[in-house]
């Protein structure tokens, strides 16, 4: 007699934002699960359930179920949905590939994915082809951005400081001899007090450039 062990998961989130009885009830996904399992003539060893957004890599339930599918107590695991189980399909893939190594099948109801027959191997390849061409494509991004990073000076690529903001400098000088304060005119034209200072601090250097050699 075959021993399964049913893991559902509802989400906290959901049940603040008006979420489905999916979503709020672990039963709509137990109840479908319980009755599969009667279905095939199993034996129900134990149903884990979790109430934590999928996101959270730390599950009690989970982290149960795994304990307990270690030692041994039950031999098929059954999950309405895989993103139920599993935050990405890498955690599906290590832990489909932990299942076999303890010869433990996986059955996900809505993906109609089960393991113990030779199209739900097959199915099992597929997913971990997908997850490894995943990690390939993730990594020659890191390592492009690496190198773009590394040519540039920065970790993000990005240019080092805050980007110099083009202004008319002339119009700088013209407002200031037109009477306008410094911090009238740094209003104006939304500019910081020194930016203005430097301009026209520059553009009287420069005009003492000219009548100098004028002279």
């Amino acid at each position: 007699m075959k021993k399964a062990a049913i893991y559902v998961r509802v989400s906290t989130t959901n049940r603040t934002r008006g979420g489905d009885a999916f979503e709020q009830n672990p039963e709509v996904q137990e109840v479908p699960l319980r009755q599969l399992v009667q279905q095939r003539g199993w034996t129900l060893v134990q149903v884990y359930s979790d109430r934590l957004s999928g996101a959270k890599a730390d599950r009690p339930g989970l982290n149960s179920l795994m304990n307990d599918a270690r030692r041994g107590l039950f031999h098929v695991v059954l999950v309405w949905r895989f993103d139920r189980f599993a935050r990405s399909i890498e955690q599906l893939v290590l832990a489909l590939a932990e299942f076999r190594g303890f010869k433990i099948d996986f059955v996900s109801c809505q993906e109609t994915l089960d393991t113990g027959t030779p199209m739900g191997k097959a199915m099992f390849t597929i997913i971990g082809a997908m997850a490894e061409l995943e990690r390939d494509v993730i990594r020659e991004r890191v390592v492009a951005g690496m190198e773009f990073a590394r040519r540039h000076g920065t970790k993000s690529g990005n240019a080092i400081g805050r980007p110099k903001r083009i202004f008319d400098r002339g119009e700088v000088v013209r407002l200031r001899e037109s009477g306008l304060s410094i911090e009238r005119i740094a209003s104006q034209m939304r500019l910081g007090v020194g930016k203005v200072v430097r301009a026209i601090q520059a553009a009287e250097t420069r005009n003492a450039g000219f009548q100098k050699a004028s002279a």
